[in-house]
């Protein structure tokens, strides 16, 4: 008997999830018991998730760049790298703004709407530390996201999963170092990496087995967890908007991925396809990325030695769908809240998105944080933030949860135009 895919088991996993989140909001006491129950099981699947994607990090971008030999194919994937990413960023950007200034949803929204959204969401603890948390990045300097970049200790930075950047900036490091002191000095160290590498893909290999009934767990929780059905609805031609765009970068990519890589685009939407669905369900590109980077090397066909490196930079870098997410969502709140807004301050809202997309927390949540700072550069009234925050709270966290799949959808389709340039790129199996 045939083995059934994972993308359909973990598909299984969260339409049994949804309906079953839906049948305990409608028995009494059904969404305590999910929160009791049922939510513990994902939240410990998300963590061994987060658990191993620092070992995995720091294994598989040391082996990559190691086994490169020549420090100059590191300089190339680097430079490749990140140009790609900044151009995808751009291309989402622009998307976002252009929907959302054709489609003008905020003019939908009434002023009660506006003022119970406001009564709701305003003063709750999740939009208030959105804005502390922003209000501390934009007191600091210019430059701030490189000297946070750079660690004072590893080992520190190794233990947060929220200092993805350091990590890398570290591995880079040392797996620079170890191609500069030459192959038979740095023999015994490379075969350690290489053992934990082997050892943290049988890690994520056991974790997997599990995502199945996690995605039940996850899809269950955030159904009983919604705050108010009618406000999602009053919110839905704005949560549209959002939608289309970020299905608009899904076929961006997969033209790209046939022009770049001549491949089949459908087949590489099936081979990423688990990888979408666990993010959908976990709204996180660092949690999603051992995951990632399995079906890319395993099942798409990029070399390890550029996946492991276009990958994890991808997930804290690259926030193609959150940067979408930032233009529409920015736009929308002016529209709402009647904030006029000038051909300069769009072109403000790009170069803004794309500067906050990176280093940006691969966590769900960190959009907001993005849109705070986004608002702040165009001028957007201080006082009225918190109430441009409320206006789209309700549906943030689904529209983290399919932002996150565009996210992650990039990194994988980026890793292969990367590889197909180097020569890196088996095709996909």
């Amino acid at each position: 008997m045939k083995k059934m895919a994972l993308h359909w088991k973990i598909l299984i996993g969260m339409v049994s999830g949804v309906l079953f989140g839906v049948l305990m909001l409608n028995i009494n006491g059904g969404d305590l018991f999910v929160n009791n129950w049922v939510k513990p099981l994902g939240t410990i699947f998300v963590k061994l998730l987060k658990l191993i994607a620092i070992p995995l990090i720091l294994a598989s971008l040391i082996k990559g760049i190691s086994d490169l030999k020549d420090i100059s194919k590191f300089k190339t994937i680097g430079s490749k790298t990140i140009i790609t990413y900044v151009v995808t960023t751009v291309v989402a950007i622009s998307i976002g703004l252009i929907l959302v200034n054709v489609i003008n949803p905020g003019s939908g929204i009434s002023s009660e709407t506006v003022e119970r959204l406001t009564a709701t969401y305003s003063e709750s603890s999740g939009v208030q530390s959105k804005l502390a948390e922003a209000n501390n990045q934009i007191q600091s300097s210019p430059l701030q996201f490189l000297v946070d970049t750079v660690p004072d200790n590893a080992f520190k930075a190794m233990s947060n999963n929220s200092l993805m950047l350091q990590v890398i900036f570290f591995t880079i490091f040392l797996g620079i170092s170890m191609l500069l002191i030459g192959e038979e000095k740095s023999k015994p160290l490379k075969s350690f990496f290489d053992s934990l590498n082997y050892v943290v893909l049988k890690m994520v290999d056991l974790i997997m087995k599990t995502a199945p009934y996690a995605v039940f767990a996850l899809l269950a929780s955030v159904i009983t967890s919604s705050n108010d059905p009618d406000l999602l609805l009053a919110l839905l031609k704005y949560s549209g908007v959002v939608c289309l765009g970020l299905f608009i970068m899904i076929l961006f990519y997969c033209t790209v991925v046939y022009f770049f890589t001549n491949s089949n685009p459908l087949v590489f939407l099936k081979k990423i396809s688990p990888a979408q669905l666990l993010a959908f369900s976990t709204s996180s590109s660092a949690a999603t990325l051992p995951l990632t980077m399995d079906r890319v090397e395993n099942h798409i066909g990029v070399d390890k030695e550029v996946s492991s490196f276009v990958l994890p930079v991808g997930a804290t870098i690259n926030m193609d769908g959150t940067s979408l997410y930032q233009a529409v969502a920015a736009v929308f709140i002016a529209q709402a809240l009647e904030f006029d807004l000038t051909l300069a301050d769009q072109l403000t809202i790009v170069l803004t998105a794309l500067l906050a997309s990176i280093g940006s927390a691969a966590v769900p949540g960190a959009g907001m944080v993005m849109l705070v700072i986004v608002l702040e550069s165009i001028g957007f009234p201080s006082d009225k933030l918190a109430i441009g925050l409320a206006l789209i709270f309700a549906v943030d966290r689904p529209l983290d949860m399919c932002r996150t799949v565009v996210n992650v959808t990039g990194d994988a389709a980026v890793s292969m135009i990367v590889g197909r340039s180097v020569g890196k790129f088996k095709g996909i199996k």
